[in-house]
């Protein structure tokens, strides 16, 4: 990363201390509220869905809850598995571990099923880009990394195996638990899209929504 989406390590106070916080929080919740919306349409879409949200989905199946409420639970029990890694949440983490459920259950409400495979591909590939934009407004805005990230850079850091093998390993073990549960039904041309495009498309937009903190803050 270069300098202008490079990210500060800070904790939790220090992160509401470090300035421009109106900004960074109206930021993080249209990122958040984006991203739950993007996994809406991808469900819609129903050309395969994310990882994660093949796991959320299974658990659907046989929990009988609804799919914003499974989110939360998984986030939450996500975040008890950041006690033995020793990760430190920040507010950006309690928002994620709750508006994205919430506002993922809020859009299924309002959004139909396509009829058309037109429509549907169209649902699918929004989804792909709009969880790339909300996921780089909610990291841009510095307030803290999501349950499912932390997660990540937690394993990372106690195993000092790469960034990029643990969330391959991490993505793939719960598209497994997600197919178990549901069927190969939610593998689709969706989950390779999204596999493939959003590193690219979160990178690509970071720099144009990465808030500059003041260091005198």
């Amino acid at each position: 990363m270069d300098r202008f989406t490079e990210l500060a390590q800070l904790g939790p106070i220090e992160q509401l201390r470090a300035g421009k916080l109106g900004r960074r929080l109206l930021q993080l919740m249209v990122g958040l509220s984006f991203y739950g919306i993007s996994m809406a349409m991808m469900i819609r879409g129903n050309l395969g869905l994310a990882p994660w949200d093949a796991l959320h989905i299974g658990l659907t199946k046989h929990l009988h809850l609804s799919f914003g409420s499974i989110v939360i639970g998984v986030s939450l029990a996500v975040l008890l598995l950041w006690i033995p890694l020793r990760e430190m949440p920040g507010l950006g983490t309690i928002a994620n571990s709750v508006t994205i459920g919430a506002v993922a259950d809020l859009t299924l409400q309002v959004l139909g099923t396509p009829q058309h495979f037109g429509q549907r591909v169209a649902f699918t590939i929004g989804g792909v880009l709009l969880c790339g934009l909300g996921s780089a407004l909610y990291i841009g805005a510095q307030l803290g990394r999501g349950p499912r990230d932390g997660l990540m850079t937690g394993f990372h850091r106690i195993t000092g195996l790469s960034l990029r093998l643990v969330r391959t390993v991490l993505e793939v073990t719960v598209l497994i638990g997600g197919l178990l549960l549901a069927g190969m039904g939610l593998f689709n041309i969706g989950t390779v899209l999204f596999a493939l495009c959003i590193g690219p498309l979160t990178q690509t937009f970071l720099p144009w929504v990465m808030v500059t903190l003041d260091p005198k803050s």
